[in-house]
């Protein structure tokens, strides 16, 4: 199979996040019963109140939205990185119900890419030489669920996998302003990028200061600064 590239997809959110989130943060400051706040919060705009209570750090209301995506064309080598947001939620392709026996989509790393046309067919070539040997054992070993499982052990971190993910607002800003960054693995770097500029659009508000954490304040990485806050700030607040 070819090499494959990232696509994501906003698979599902919480309607009117916004509005909700801002509903929630209006039942800790008022007396009102959930039909007048339902009211208020409709006939009005939200935006300003739910800027002023994510810039005091209120930020448990904005776990009341929640954001699905479809992940694929990425490396089982980000799906180790991924998993490690434990306030998620993921359902990943299985490589023991399936079989890759026709052959599995790889991801070939930029720097593999930079040293030439020649690196990449020697990349290619050991692809193929691992679906090779996985269609080996899958022989030697019978066919079914068995067979998948074990022969998938020669398979490569290159290979394809296909994610569904969920996050809340909150821990997605926290992913963010990890995985955002200028020293985060570009292939995980590349994911929340794009998953960052589907939840702009669905949420401008909440996502508004979204990004590494150089975007809302000064550079967390101290003098592992990659030097480039104010390209970030830039490069975030028009993405």
């Amino acid at each position: 199979m070819p090499e494959k590239q990232l696509q994501v997809t906003l698979l599902a959110h919480t309607p009117d996040p916004e509005k909700t989130c801002a509903l929630a943060a209006r039942t800790c400051y008022s007396a009102m019963e959930y039909d007048e706040l339902k009211a208020l919060v409709a006939e009005k705009d939200q935006a300003a109140f739910l800027k002023r209570i994510v810039a005091s750090g209120h930020l448990s209301v904005l776990e009341h939205a929640s954001f699905s995506f479809g992940v694929s064309g990425v490396s089982r080598a980000l799906l180790a990185q991924i998993t490690r947001h434990r306030i998620a939620s993921f359902s990943v392709q299985s490589q023991r119900y399936v079989s890759l026996a026709e052959g599995f989509g790889y991801v070939i790393p930029p720097r593999i890419k930079d040293l030439g046309e020649d690196a990449v067919k020697e990349f290619e070539r050991q692809m193929e030489q691992m679906q090779t040997w996985y269609g080996e054992w899958q022989e030697k070993l019978g066919k079914g669920e068995g067979s998948n499982e074990d022969a998938r052990f020669v398979l490569p971190n290159a290979c394809e996998t296909h994610i569904t993910l969920t996050m809340n607002a909150r821990e997605l800003l926290h992913f963010f302003s990890l995985r955002c960054c200028n020293r985060a693995q570009w292939e995980i770097r590349a994911l929340a990028r794009e998953m960052l500029k589907l939840c702009k659009q669905v949420s401008p508000v909440i996502f508004e200061s979204a990004g590494p954490g150089c975007v809302s304040g000064p550079c967390p990485e101290g003098a592992k600064s990659c030097g480039k806050a104010k390209e970030m700030r830039e490069l975030y607040q028009n993405l």
